[in-house]
C-alpha cells in the first residue's frame, strides 16, 4: 500500500493534520472552500511542478537555476515602461531602508518604532509640497488601489454611480480598478483626441448623475493633459469630482493638478526612488486639498504632529484615526490592506535628496529625452508618431508605414539585446525613455529600428519582383 504524501515544504499536509483540520471548521473537503468558484476558472490538474527535492542544498540549486534565467536592465537596453519604470535610485535610499527600525517595523506603535511614523510624516509633506496639495495619505498597497479608493470617495460623497473616464488608461490599471469599483460605480469612457481628452465630448456626457471625471495625465501613452483646467471647470459645474491618476516624477516642471481644479490626486511612488526590479515595488498615494469632507472619507491612514508633555516637543501619530477602516473593522466604508509604509519612506528620502531644484532639473531633462526620441524614431521612414501631444517619458510609435508589427519588432530586437518597448497593438509600440536612457542609447534604438525596417523593405521589393517576373 502506497503511504500517504507529506509534502515537505508545506506543513499541515499529513492526512491526520487535514482530517483534523477540517473537522474544526465543518468542512468535509477542501473543495468546499472553493464552492464559489465556478468551475471553468478552476485548474483541472495538478501544478506543473518538479517533484519537491529533499536535500536543502538541492532545493537552493533550483531556485537559484531558476532566478538565473532573468535578465535585468543592467545586462540589456530597455525601453520598457507601462507603470514600471527605470529611474535613478540613489545609494543612500536603499541604506535608510535597510535600517532595522524601518526595514522590521511593519505594523507597530510610537513607542517600538524609533522614528517611522516621523519619517511617513516627513514623506507626507514632501509629496504634499511637490502635488501642491495639503493632505496626502501614508501609501496604500499601489497607485491601482489608490486610484480606486478615489474613486469610491467622490461615489461615496456624491451618492452617485458613473464616472466618466476622460482619457487613457494603463489596461492593467484599468482592468483593477474596475474589479474594486464594479459593484457601487459605472466606468463610462469618452473617446480620446489625438491622445488626450476630448473635452467637447466630455462636456456632452457629463450630467447630474457624473460622481466623477477621471482623467490620467500622463495616460497610458505618455501623453500630458494640456485642458485640466477646462476639464475641471465643466465637471465642477455638474457637481462631479475631479479624479486626477498621475505620476509625481514631473511635477519638478509640470503643473501639479491640484492647481488646475483638481481635487483628488492619485497614483503610484514607484518612479520616486523605487527600483524597477522585476516588476516594481509599488506604493499608491492619494492626495486632497484640507477640507473635511475629503480627508474623512479617506480609509488610510494619516500621521501628524502632536503635542508632548514637554513645551516645545512634538511627537507624531495618528490624525483622525477613527475615520479608517482600522479603527471601524468591519463596519468601515472601505477595507484597506497592507500599507506599502517602507516603500513611502524610500520616496522621502529620495524626495529629500532631489529637493525642488533636482526635480525641476529631472523633470525638464526626461521632457528633453523624451522629445529626442520622438524625433529620431518619427524621422525613420515608414515610421509615424501615435499623436502630437506633449509627453512625458512614454509615446507610441506605428510601424504600419514600415510594413512591421510590434511584435515581430520586439522579437528582432530583442535578440540584439534592446527591449525596444510594449505592443500596445498589432502595429503600435510604446516606448519609455527615463533619465537613465542617454543619447547614445536612444540613437542605438533609432538605428536598430530603421536597420529592420530597411530589411523589411527589401524583402518587399525582391516579393514584388518575383510576383513581376
Amino acid at each position: 500500500m502506497t503511504e500517504p504524501f507529506v509534502h515537505p515544504y508545506i506543513p499541515n499536509t499529513a492526512p491526520e493534520s487535514k482530517a483534523a483540520m477540517l473537522a474544526a471548521v465543518g468542512a468535509a473537503s477542501v473543495d468546499e472552500f472553493y464552492a464559489d468558484v465556478p468551475a471553468e476558472l478552476r485548474l483541472d490538474r495538478p501544478l506543473d511542478l518538479p517533484a519537491p527535492f529533499t536535500a536543502e542544498q538541492d532545493l537552493v540549486r533550483h531556485v537559484e537555476g531558476l532566478l538565473g534565467k532573468n535578465v535585468s536592465t543592467r545586462q540589456r537596453l530597455s525601453f520598457l515602461g507601462a507603470g514600471t519604470y527605470h529611474h535613478y535610485v540613489p545609494a543612500v535610499v536603499d541604506e535608510v531602508i535597510g535600517r532595522s527600525e524601518f526595514l522590521t517595523a511593519y505594523a507597530g506603535e510610537p513607542y517600538e518604532d524609533h522614528g517611522r511614523f516621523q519619517a511617513l510624516f516627513q514623506y507626507q509633506s514632501l509629496m504634499a509640497e511637490l502635488l501642491a496639495m495639503d493632505v496626502v495619505n501614508v501609501p496604500t498597497y499601489d497607485g491601482y488601489q489608490a486610484t480606486a479608493t478615489a474613486l469610491s470617495m467622490a461615489g461615496r460623497m456624491s451618492g452617485r454611480r458613473r464616472i466618466l473616464v476622460a482619457s487613457d488608461v494603463l489596461p492593467a490599471k484599468l482592468s483593477k480598478v474596475h474589479d474594486f469599483v464594479r459593484v457601487h460605480l459605472d466606468l463610462e469612457f469618452v473617446e480620446t483626441i489625438d491622445g488626450v481628452a476630448d473635452v467637447a465630448g466630455l462636456v456632452s456626457r457629463l450630467g447630474d448623475d457624473i460622481a466623477a471625471v477621471w482623467v490620467e495625465t500622463p495616460s497610458h501613452t505618455g501623453a500630458v493633459e494640456a485642458q485640466l483646467q477646462k476639464i475641471s471647470d465643466a465637471a465642477h459645474a455638474a457637481g462631479a469630482v475631479l479624479v486626477v491618476g498621475t505620476d509625481p516624477i514631473g511635477y519638478g516642471v509640470l503643473t501639479p493638478p491640484a492647481e488646475q481644479g483638481a481635487d483628488i490626486v492619485c497614483g503610484d511612488i514607484q518612479s520616486l526612488g523605487l527600483h524597477q526590479w522585476f516588476g516594481g515595488a509599488h506604493g499608491g498615494f492619494i492626495a486632497v486639498h484640507d477640507d473635511t469632507k475629503f480627508i474623512m472619507e479617506m480609509p488610510s491612514r494619516l500621521f501628524g504632529l502632536a503635542t508632548t508633555d514637554v513645551p516645545g516637543e512634538y511627537g507624531f501619530g495618528d490624525v483622525a484615526y477613527d475615520r479608517t477602516s482600522f479603527a471601524h473593522r468591519e463596519e468601515g466604508k472601505e477595507w484597506v490592506g497592507t500599507a506599502a509604509a517602507l516603500w513611502g519612506i524610500a520616496a522621502g528620502v529620495y524626495l529629500a535628496l532631489m529637493g525642488p531644484q533636482g526635480m525641476r532639473d529631472l523633470g525638464e531633462l526626461l521632457l528633453a529625452r523624451t522629445r529626442y526620441a520622438q524625433q529620431q524614431l518619427g524621422a525613420i521612414p515608414g515610421i509615424a508618431l501615435g499623436d502630437t501631444a506633449v509627453h512625458l517619458r512614454e509615446f507610441t510609435i506605428d510601424l504600419s508605414g514600415a510594413g512591421l508589427t510590434a511584435a515581430g519588432l520586439v522579437g528582432a530586437l530583442r535578440a540584439e539585446g534592446i527591449e525596444p518597448g510594449v505592443a500596445v497593438g498589432e502595429h503600435l509600440l510604446l516606448v519609455c525613455v527615463t533619465e537613465m536612457t542617454s543619447q547614445a542609447d536612444i540613437d542605438r534604438l533609432a538605428a536598430a529600428i530603421a536597420s529592420n525596417t530597411d530589411h523589411q523593405t527589401s524583402e518587399t521589393i525582391s516579393t514584388l519582383e518575383e510576383q513581376s517576373a
